[in-house]
């Protein structure tokens, strides 16, 4: 059973072997279990994934939901000894390619997080700090309990520079779709 207390690095090879009715994440080697999430976390991600959904029928990119396992990692590096899996809330990539198995294995465009109150800071921090350092045009952190989404955009300089601000009453124009709007209203509608 893995540990965030070992020492040694899990890959994703450990990974595929964690139980199966359990979700986890592994950041930089270390191995997280994901919590069940709240019905209000599920009601945000699904208002989010139906507007992105629909918005990209048809076009080149696709949405994922959770759980969904997105393998990032240095250029070269060989699938089975990744040290970084993901399970984030909404995933968009559009370099179809990458996609294997049990998820994507590359930089995605645009990845959503959705906070509950054992993710926040691994979600703020650690995934911040990864998604940025690996180059995700676009990450986005949403806070159900305040009805507050930050929109991070990776600048030319290679980092996520002051983030955009959106409460439920404005509306998201997404950066990497410029004809994209992401109504928040809907997404906070409960």
């Amino acid at each position: 059973m893995p540990s965030s207390n070992d020492v040694r690095k899990y890959t994703y090879t450990d990974y595929l072997l964690f139980p199966d009715d359990e979700r986890w994440e592994i950041i930089d080697g270390v191995p997280y279990m994901q919590s069940a999430p709240s019905w209000q976390h599920q009601s945000i991600s699904r208002e989010l994934l139906r507007q992105f959904a629909n918005f990209l029928l048809g076009k080149p990119c696709e949405v994922f939901a959770a759980p969904f396992d997105l393998g990032l990692s240095e250029a070269g590096k060989k699938d089975k000894d990744i040290t970084d899996v993901y399970q984030p809330d909404l995933v968009v990539i559009c370099d179809k390619n990458q996609l294997k198995g049990t998820g994507y294995f590359g930089v995605p465009d645009l990845v959503i997080e959705i906070l509950s109150p054992s993710t926040a800071k691994k979600d703020r921090l650690l995934k911040f700090n990864m998604y940025e350092k690996f180059g995700v045009k676009e990450y986005w952190i949403v806070e159900p309990d305040v009805k507050l989404v930050s929109v991070f955009i990776l600048q030319g300089n290679k980092r996520y520079g002051r983030p955009e601000l959106y409460t439920e009453l404005n509306d998201v124009k997404v950066s990497i779709f410029p004809d994209l709007i992401i109504k928040l209203n809907t997404v906070f509608e409960f």
